[in-house]
């Protein structure tokens, strides 16, 4: 059976002590869309007049990855050496994904960072555009990649028949 870090032998909440362990670099990759109406993603193809919705939605994501550490209750605040916000801009299905990697060298890694970006940078695309469509999905929010650390790499395996990414 596999222990939650997160709880003490009480099964109090608490913050995981990562005081000895060795630092390492890791890195986290996480991604997300949202789907939108062909209106609204004309919007992000030819420009609108709040502005470049994708520098906006990139500059709110690195912003989300450095307060994770605030914005969830046990995470540790982490040191980040490197941010890069990637979007995916699919005019015929009408969706943008936004890909996030988040890399540290550290003694925690950057999973939340990588995955709290992703949301905030999905979430402002929203905001930007919900004038022209308030019928925006985001969805297929999960961790692409991490590496580093005592529990190694990790892969997505989409291959789980009730997930559809």
């Amino acid at each position: 059976m596999i222990d939650l870090t997160h709880f003490n032998e009480n099964n109090e909440a608490h913050m995981v002590d990562v005081g000895e362990k060795a630092p390492t670099k890791r890195t986290a990759k996480a991604s997300g869309y949202i789907n939108m109406s062909r209106e609204a993603i004309q919007f992000i193809i030819k420009g609108a007049a709040k502005g470049d919705v994708l520098g906006i939605a990139r500059v709110a994501g690195i912003q989300a990855a450095k307060q994770t550490g605030f914005l969830i209750p046990l995470c540790h605040p982490v040191a980040l050496t490197h941010v890069r916000v990637d979007f995916d801009v699919d005019v015929q299905l009408a969706r943008v994904k936004t890909t996030v990697t988040a890399s540290t060298e550290g003694k925690t890694g950057v999973e939340m960072e990588a995955l709290t970006a992703v949301n905030i940078s999905l979430l402002t695309i929203y905001d930007m555009l919900k004038a022209v469509d308030k019928n925006m999905v985001i969805s297929q929010i999960h961790l692409e990649t991490k590496t580093g650390g005592k529990s190694g790499t990790f892969v997505f395996d989409d291959s789980l028949e009730n997930l559809n990414y």
